[in-house]
């Protein structure tokens, strides 16, 4: 009777499971495709919010997916974590968001800027901090909006931070962005060649630049420069897309 009684508690499970699973199987696939809607309305919007600011400063748009690239590829070179290179995207992205928040006297101005103009112009930092801040989402892209200005040295701002206390990620940053700044063609400046803009960056290293990422960098700059430098065409973007997809949705790794 006991074995009878096991066995009929065990035909009753087995038979409930093959009722439920094709539910449960179903409601999983619906969770799993609303996860990845999700996923693509925050991205979406990600990359919205970094090309708002190009509807007014025609140049930032490709720069903010040649720097999160080069970004990429940096921290690749130095092995950071899936975590800290979502952030260093999405602060890439949207390093620059706040200049939306700066008149276009300033913002476009052909020449160089008075010094009130200048200390206006550092505003964007924190105008960008108070943009990402409405996002938890975005939460993670803070320490490269806000630290995307700060050097080495501690010469830079808002804060004046230096050394370690700038985060790496922003550290990072830092290197993609003046590599990218070189090597760009400007409104003000033609770009830069490579010996030339590598004996500026070298110039830079322990007082703009983390020397250890630097150091980093040079090993793939070469390839870098003549795959992506100065490029305004769908090549950088579908390259920012399958590097960066990765980290933020499983299907891709």
């Amino acid at each position: 009777m006991t074995v009878f009684a096991a066995l009929v508690a065990v035909g009753i499970v087995f038979l409930t499971s093959s009722i439920l699973y094709p539910t449960i199987n179903s409601l999983l696939g619906r969770v799993s495709k609303l996860s990845r809607r999700v996923l693509q309305a925050n991205l979406e919007i990600l990359y919205v919010l970094g090309s708002a600011v190009a509807l007014r400063d025609s140049y930032t748009d490709i720069h903010n997916y040649r720097v999160t690239l080069y970004g990429i590829c940096i921290g690749q070179e130095i092995g950071i974590d899936d975590e800290e290179m979502r952030a260093l995207i999405k602060g890439s992205l949207l390093h620059d968001v706040g200049k939306i928040g700066i008149k276009d006297s300033i913002l476009l101005k052909p020449g160089k800027l008075t010094k009130e103009e200048f200390e206006e112009m550092k505003q964007h930092v924190a105008y960008g901090l108070n943009i990402v801040n409405r996002s938890e989402w975005l939460q993670d892209a803070v320490p490269v909006v806000g630290n995307h200005h700060e050097k080495f040295d501690g010469s830079g701002y808002l804060e004046g931070r230096n050394g370690a206390s700038i985060t790496r990620m922003a550290r990072i940053f830092a290197v993609a962005d003046v590599f990218d700044a070189l090597t760009s063609k400007r409104p003000y400046k033609e770009p830069l060649g490579f010996d030339q803009t590598m004996r500026i960056m070298r110039e830079g290293r322990g007082s703009h630049l983390d020397p250890t990422i630097l150091d980093a960098f040079i090993g793939i700059a070469w390839d870098l420069y003549h795959t992506y430098a100065n490029r305004d065409d769908a090549k950088t973007r579908e390259a920012l897309l399958k590097l960066g997809i990765q980290y933020f949705d499983p299907r891709f790794e």
